[in-house]
């Protein structure tokens, strides 16, 4: 897996980081990231994905309710977050390599995480966003428009262009692989 360390501690960029990489690089890092996720619930049980961990430091500016800002993440609600982000990156990243301009803005469906609460639901979800991700790949051209980029607002935002732009959904995953082990951690010593 890309090791996101020295970009989130602004030692290197994202573009750095991605240069070179190709359609095929992507599929194999979308793979292992599917993978990893896979083998991390891989003995978790239904009760794990509806257990509630205590996480102090919940704060989700994007809650969907008040009641929701401070809630921790479940199991499921984790694997949908996740999975609803770098689906919406591989989608815009499509688009991106194609040559359309960026028209700002989400394309962004989250299944609720609460529809979600057995351990079979996460791997179907895993499985059906490795299969869409992948499925985005195929609709970059022979020769993407890497070119075709869009700025950030955020201070300190680099261009971002199609590999950028998918990179940036894998690296999403990765920042919640940690919250991932904690919730899994707390769960199976709450079954035990």
């Amino acid at each position: 897996m890309l090791d996101f360390r020295a970009v989130r501690q602004k030692e290197r960029t994202m573009g750095n980081l991605v240069a070179g990489l190709g359609p095929d690089d992507l599929r194999g890092l979308t793979n292992e990231m599917i993978d990893t996720m896979l083998g991390m619930i891989a003995e978790c049980a239904d009760a794990d994905v509806t257990f509630t961990p205590d996480d102090p430091a919940a704060n989700d500016p994007a809650a969907a309710t008040q009641e929701e800002l401070n809630m921790p993440w479940t199991l499921g609600h984790v694997i949908v977050h996740v999975t609803a982000s770098s689906e919406e990156a591989a989608a815009i990243a499509a688009e991106l390599a194609r040559g359309v301009p960026h028209r700002g803005g989400r394309s962004r469906s989250e299944v609720h995480w609460t529809t979600v609460t057995t351990i079979a639901q996460c791997r179907s979800r895993l499985e059906e966003s490795r299969r869409m991700r992948l499925a985005s790949l195929g609709m970059w051209p022979a020769e993407p428009q890497l070119d075709n980029t869009y700025m950030p607002t955020y201070p300190g935002a680099e261009p971002v262009n199609a590999v950028i732009r998918f990179v940036n959904g894998l690296r999403h995953d990765d920042d919640h692989l940690g919250q991932l082990a904690d919730v899994i951690a707390q769960a199976r010593a709450a079954r035990a």
